[in-house]
């Protein structure tokens, strides 16, 4: 028995450079279908993969509120008012509406501050955030620990600042647990350091209380943004989480609920739900052009098929008559058509 059958593949090697043009564009049909799905796969998953890791950084679960202006007249109150947020509707939302866990105001320091450490100065951003912050903005306590309910209540000058900042003002093997920092005058002793899945921009941050930045800094309760986390609420949840706030706030801040340029809201979860279904399309589009590519290549290999059964019409019938058995026959056009 032979293991190769030399004169079989010697006449289908003879009969591929024969037709050497006809042979090269199926080669390339099959190889362009496959390579077209790989990288339209990889492609595919690389971007998806890219926009999932930006919603590392902040909890998918959340609801951020951002202050605007109203763009309509409401109850005799002009058009063009400028919506501000303060302590009393943070604590109202957070008490009040129903499915809120975990819950922070922000209060941004315009600019960067020098930060001083004993002879060394550096500018870092300064926000000032609730205990909650940890959870919504998913950052990692690597040392001591993050603000709690005591640093508001009581107006405590701590501060927890990034692993970038403790690499600009210590040494490597210097704990910042403990030490005193300077910001705009103000000692804040260090209780916490974090890190972040985000940019590197993300842990160049100093965390500060809430209350005490609005004490000793602004004078002011006023609150730039206020986050919440609503657990593991679905997407038909979170939008009714989201229509509550809407309403107390407008109640709240006398203007028309409709008016969505007087309050800015970001649903996460409404929004990562928008990705994962527009990914879910891409991803099928993708299969569908590949497997598309690749069944056309199918189509030009069945095509040389009957070519060569057309170009061996003669040369079958005399293999018939020497007593080729039909198995035979066909396993000589399919060998050849494949390879």
């Amino acid at each position: 028995m032979k293991w190769i059958d030399y004169d079989k593949w010697g006449e289908i090697l003879d009969s591929l450079k024969r037709h050497k043009l006809r042979t090269a564009l199926t080669m390339f049909a099959v190889w362009w279908g496959i390579f077209m799905l790989v990288i339209l796969l990889g492609a595919g998953s690389g971007l998806q993969n890219g926009v999932e890791y930006n919603f590392r950084d902040d909890a998918i679960n959340s609801i951020w509120l951002y202050q605007g202006k109203t763009s309509k007249p409401y109850k005799g109150l002009p058009a063009g008012r400028w919506i501000t947020f303060e302590n009393d509707d943070f604590n109202t939302l957070k008490s009040q509406i129903p499915g809120i866990e975990y819950s922070t105001g922000r209060l941004y320091m315009s600019g960067e501050y020098f930060v001083t450490y004993q002879n060394k100065a550096f500018s870092f951003d300064i926000r000032s955030v609730h205990p909650g912050h940890q959870m919504i903005e998913n950052s990692i306590i690597t040392r001591g620990r993050f603000l709690n309910d005591k640093d508001i209540e009581e107006f405590r000058k701590v501060a927890v600042i990034g692993t970038k900042v403790t690499e600009a003002f210590f040494d490597e093997d210097e704990s910042p647990i403990g030490k005193q920092i300077s910001i705009k005058g103000t000692t804040y002793q260090v209780v916490g350091e974090f890190t972040d899945d985000g940019s590197d921009n993300e842990l160049r941050k100093i965390y500060l209380p809430l209350t005490t930045v609005q004490k000793v800094v602004t004078g002011r309760d006023n609150i730039d943004q206020m986050m919440f986390t609503i657990g593991d609420a679905t997407l038909e949840e979170s939008q009714v989480i989201e229509k509550q706030i809407r309403s107390e706030m407008a109640l709240r801040k006398q203007y028309d609920i409709e008016d969505e340029n007087a309050m800015w809201v970001r649903n996460n979860v409404e929004n990562f739900q928008e990705f994962q279904m527009v990914f879910a399309f891409i991803n099928a589009f993708i299969w569908f052009v590949g497997i598309g590519s690749i069944i056309a290549g199918v189509i030009g290999v069945s095509k040389i098929m009957l070519i060569v059964v057309k170009e061996r019409t003669r040369e079958i019938g005399i293999r018939k008559a020497l007593g080729a058995t039909p198995p035979s026959i066909l396993n000589m056009i399919i060998t050849e058509s494949l390879v």
